[in-house]
């Protein structure tokens, strides 16, 4: 397209060449999309939108549209077709030939909707074509399928409760703040208009019941994900912003963050914070997506490099005690994610840092790694890094983490295996947790000067993880642990590890009694991948509860929230199981960082508040991922599968907007009547009535009765 003079998309958009930059290439010819199997679509016409760029958006079906754009003369030098390949990369500049003849774009629509595409001619001799998928301009919304439930008039409910209530005793809804004396058996009262029909009765002269983890409520917060309380720890390590979606960088939240939000969390009623790991991150970034389309940072906390550290992105570690002191000082107890599974992939920076001389003879050598970018021109993505690294170095095997500790599919190393316990899950080295061989630190360790990992006679690979997790707990009194990928380490290390933890958080009530909350275990819980309502030999391997995938998984969660009477069954049954068995529990969720967010599936804040109701009754324990409470929306569509669960955390909308302040109100006071009766999460459950659907839970002189009038 070299030699095209300055001209304009069409007759409508008047610009004078001397007003325009003559580094672009301007096309003076119309463009529309042109088909292989009906030729130029002259409804079809690509819109100048500045910088020799040219965008249309339409509606595409889900099928194989093969595709160019050109003028409707077909003409060579304005007839946009692949320049190598056929097949569309969404949300990727691909190269075009402006002369493409009979060779078109294979785009496969896999999901109907709105397309954009845009044609980028600002280089002229290296144009681009672009398509992503848009969001619906339209206020339509997906509506869920329906599900039977009992209809209310509006008008105020009588219940027997009879079964919990004396007569004569004074009740209170605890939603409204109304209040009753028993008469035969049976309170009337009218629900209040905010809480969807919905009575929460307790006795008025009722104490709150002491905190008990059968009845617990854990906020989750993926930490750099949430709030920013100190921009100053941004970008440690040369990590960057990408300028882009930041789907796979760090955003800056921070432990500072957390703890000027604990006073948010304690009025939702919470009385335990998960945060995801704290370690010290990989430095560098690997491809993200299944394409490599954005550059990958260690922003979550799963991909540890130095156990003993705190990541500095999300603080010091005296950020870190003043979170865990001032979260204590709220009764609030403080969960940690800890990883024995796997460690953090190689990445060009950390070469750099550790001194490792594998780099392929015809990579480039910048200054920093993190400065890279793949060049888009070439069809080169983020995992281009990977050609640059010579994977068979001995370099590897002498100053990374070495054969004793990791299996990877690298020269020297030993390989992965077949199995949930030796497999590379997701490609990650995996950590010799069975082994029962002494070891040394691992080379890089030995040469790392600010790590605090300390060379151990006769430790084994799980004896150093057991010794760097619990120094947490011995250091700074975190309560409990929640364990990742539980199912691909060995059981009885997770033993090892919690009876450590039990040891550790001892000794720290011991040296601090003025900041101990009290003389409960440490805790932890686990994370088995689907698994489900039932117990087995985990709970017999250091967990005292594990994530349930049951619930939030399936379709129960959407149904119980569009009509709290259906989730009767799972109210019964889990009630059962958890009072049989004292050494039972779950942990029961909505969303979560790994699946999805409740409300991207309809994007209704009606629903979300039923979706609070439901999960903060639910028998055992409760998870709210950070922001159920606020509708958080969700964060850039991409071809990374966790992107969309990932988003800042929504305190501009809660600030502003009326509809979200209102949710969150509703979370706050489900929240706190449960945090009141550790009935809800241990107690028994005994269904009253139908209609009003109403139940009682009850242990010890704790009582409650829950009632639902209907939908209106």
């Amino acid at each position: 397209m070299k030699g095209f003079k300055l001209g304009l998309i069409s007759a409508a958009l008047v610009m004078s060449a001397g007003s325009a930059n003559v580094s672009a290439a301007m096309i003076k010819s119309p463009l529309y999309l042109n088909y292989a199997d009906s030729g130029v679509n002259a409804a079809q016409r690509l819109k100048f939108s500045g910088k020799s760029r040219y965008k249309i958006t339409l509606p595409f079906e889900k099928g194989i549209y093969k595709i160019q754009v050109s003028d409707q003369g077909q003409s060579c030098g304005l007839r946009f077709g692949p320049e190598d390949g056929s097949k569309f990369a969404f949300s990727k500049p691909l190269a075009l030939n402006a002369c493409a003849n009979d060779r078109y774009f294979e785009l496969n629509i896999r999901f109907a909707g709105n397309y954009e595409l845009i044609l980028d001619n600002s280089q002229s001799d290296k144009p681009t074509l672009q398509v992503a998928r848009k969001a619906k301009a339209s206020s339509f919304k997906r509506s869920p399928p329906a599900v039977d439930c009992i209809q209310w008039d509006g008008q105020p409910i009588t219940v027997d409760v009879s079964s919990t209530f004396n007569n004569g005793q004074l009740v209170k809804d605890f939603y409204s703040g109304q209040t009753q004396t028993v008469m035969n058996g049976q309170v009337s009262m009218q629900p209040d208009p905010a809480s969807g029909g919905l009575l929460l009765l307790e006795a008025a002269d009722g104490k709150a019941s002491e905190f008990s983890w059968d009845n617990a409520s854990v906020y989750f917060i993926m930490t750099d994900r949430f709030n920013n309380g100190d921009t100053s720890n941004d970008f440690p390590f040369h990590r960057k912003a990408d300028g882009k979606q930041e789907a796979g960088t760090f955003q800056g939240g921070d432990f500072s963050g957390i703890t000027a939000k604990l006073d948010y969390i304690k009025d939702l009623g919470m009385n335990a914070i998960w945060v995801t790991p704290i370690v010290e991150q990989i430095h560098g970034f690997i491809g993200g997506g299944d394409h490599g389309r954005f550059p990958f940072y260690g922003y979550h906390g799963y991909w540890a490099l130095d156990f003993t550290k705190i990541d500095p992105n999300l603080g010091s570690e005296q950020d870190f005690g003043r979170f865990v002191d001032e979260a204590h000082k709220r009764g609030i107890r403080v969960l940690v994610d800890v990883v024995m599974n796997h460690v953090g992939y190689p990445t060009l920076d950390d070469m750099q840092t550790m001194g490792i001389d594998a780099l392929a003879p015809h990579a480039p050598v910048p200054k920093q790694w993190t400065d890279w970018q793949p060049d888009l021109s070439k069809g080169q993505n983020w995992y281009r890094y990977t050609n640059f690294i010579r994977w068979s170095s001995s370099e590897w095997v002498d100053k990374w983490w070495g054969p004793d500790w990791v299996r990877s599919g690298m020269a020297g190393y030993t390989a992965p295996g077949g199995d949930d316990i030796t497999m590379n899950l997701s490609g990650l080295p995996d950590l010799i947790t069975e082994g029962t061989k002494s070891v040394s630190l691992p080379p890089f360790l030995k040469h790392k000067k600010d790590t605090k990992a300390v060379e151990r006679e006769g430790y084994t690979v799980s004896d150093y993880l057991i010794e760097w997790h619990t120094n947490w707990v011995r250091d700074y009194g975190v309560d409990g642990f929640r364990a990742d990928t539980v199912k691909h380490v060995e059981p009885e290390v997770w033993g090892k590890l919690k009876q450590a933890g039990v040891e550790a958080l001892a000794d720290w009530k011991a040296k601090h009694p003025d900041k101990k909350l009290d003389d409960k275990p440490f805790w932890m819980v686990g994370e088995v991948w689907h698994h489900g309502a039932y117990k087995d030999f985990y709970f017999d391997n250091g967990m005292d509860s594990l994530i349930n995938f049951e619930y939030g998984g399936g379709k129960a969660a959407l149904k119980g929230a569009q009509c709290l009477p259906q989730n009767e069954g799972i109210y019964a049954s889990y009630a059962k199981e958890i009072n049989r068995d004292p050494n039972y529990n779950l942990l029961t969720y909505i969303s979560s960082h790994d699946t999805k967010l409740f409300y991207s599936n309809y994007e209704d804040l009606t629903l979300q508040a039923g979706a609070g109701t439901a999960l903060m009754m639910m028998p055992g324990g409760v998870q709210l991922y950070y922001g159920d409470e606020s509708a958080r929306p969700r964060g850039p569509q991409s071809d990374a599968f966790d992107a969309p669960t990932r988003s800042f955390m929504n305190w501009q909308q809660i600030i502003k907007e009326a509809d979200r302040q209102a949710l969150l109100k509703h979370w706050q006071t489900l929240g706190q009547f449960r945090k009141r009766h550790v009935a809800i999460g241990a107690g028994e459950h005994h269904k009253i009535s139908d209609k009003p659907y109403a139940f009682s839970r009850s242990k010890g002189n704790d009582k409650v009765v829950v009632v639902f009038a209907g939908l209106q």
